[in-house]
């Protein structure tokens, strides 16, 4: 697989070239969230707003309200957690087209509970007219910045950065309200988002090379979700669905995937891969996905478990498709 390097930090600059209504804002965090080409290529249409995240929202609202279009980039928590009340009612109670790109989602970040966005997707997709994507690789980052700008009000963005993988064809942009089908089969259904969808190809590869039958979709747009898209995919398992996520159980994708099977009165059963109704603590990415569950490996034990065979398969099997890549040319530690 190809590795791409920033791939926000370069498509946001070029994209932006013709769009003076155009502004993106930083809470003191630019290099970290890949917004240092822009400011550099268009200072008059940067805005460093400090570390004062209440207050950016207040000002990208207002920044709306005269026709811009503002483009705010920090840290995932501090997005949500820090500043919900102008989240809620500055920004979604007005349906303005502020644009949200939250950095480090889920245990992406070794900062620990303070830093890790683990229940944003049940909080932001609470919120009336908000729009929620969550890119899985290089192609989808390269190929969002439309959709974002088409939506027409709020959009919150779960964004990767640094060295990021391309799982998905050049030619095949991301598309809102549209999941992608990776890989067709019969005995589950898969559904996946963000850094978990990377788990997923590498389980799958090796669950068909053990005589599984697997149907994947990557989620990209959490909200509002297509479940017209899946619900024959899902009748159709054997075994039912597993969804697996960067986030909490609750109210996530796999909160999102079991309300549409609800409302469609699906008797499948349904297994949530994530954070199991706990604080993350602070290590790198690959130690905290398999420590709480949301690997290659916690998927493949999965399949075992609901289908009752051991099929040996061990974390050495998994070697052959690894990607050990962290935060480019940031240091695990570093944020």
């Amino acid at each position: 697989m190809e590795i791409v390097s920033k791939p926000h930090t370069h498509n946001l600059a070029e994209w932006a070239k013709n769009k003076p209504n155009v502004l993106v804002l930083s809470a003191d965090l630019t290099n970290s969230t890949e917004i240092d080409r822009f400011e550099f290529d268009f200072p008059s249409r940067f805005i460093s707003a400090g570390i004062a995240e209440q207050n950016m929202l207040s000002v990208a609202a207002g920044l709306a309200r005269e026709g811009f279009v503002p483009f705010i980039h920090t840290f995932a928590v501090f997005i949500y957690r820090r500043a919900f009340d102008q989240l809620a009612m500055s920004i979604a109670y007005s349906n303005l087209p502020v644009k949200m790109f939250g950095f480090l989602p889920g245990i992406t970040t070794p900062g620990g509970a303070t830093h890790q966005a683990t229940d944003d997707i049940a909080l932001v997709r609470s919120l009336p007219n908000m729009t929620i994507f969550e890119p899985g690789d290089a192609t989808d980052i390269e190929t969002i910045l439309d959709p974002v700008m088409e939506v027409n009000g709020p959009v919150y963005i779960r964004m990767l950065r640094g060295d990021v993988p391309r799982l998905f064809d050049k030619n095949e942009p991301f598309k809102k309200g549209v999941s992608r089908l990776l890989s067709r089969g019969t005995d589950f259904t898969i559904f996946s988002t963000g850094i978990c969808t990377e788990e997923a190809i590498k389980a799958i590869k090796v669950l068909k090379s053990k005589g599984l039958s697997i149907e994947h979709y990557h989620v990209s747009t959490l909200k509002p979700f297509n479940a017209k898209q899946v619900m024959d995919s899902i009748a159709a398992s054997k075994y039912g669905v597993i969804t697996i996520e960067n986030h909490t159980v609750m109210g996530g994708l796999g909160t999102i995937i079991s309300e549409a099977m609800a409302e469609a009165g699906s008797g499948k059963k349904i297994y949530k891969l994530g954070l199991q109704d706990i604080f993350g603590h602070g290590a790198g990415k690959k130690y905290l996905m398999r420590e709480y569950g949301f690997d290659a490996l916690a998927l493949t034990a999965k399949v075992e478990s609901v289908t009752g065979v051991k099929l040996g398969i061990t974390a050495d099997d998994f070697k052959s498709v690894s990607l050990d890549v962290m935060h480019g040319i940031f240091k695990p530690e570093d944020l």
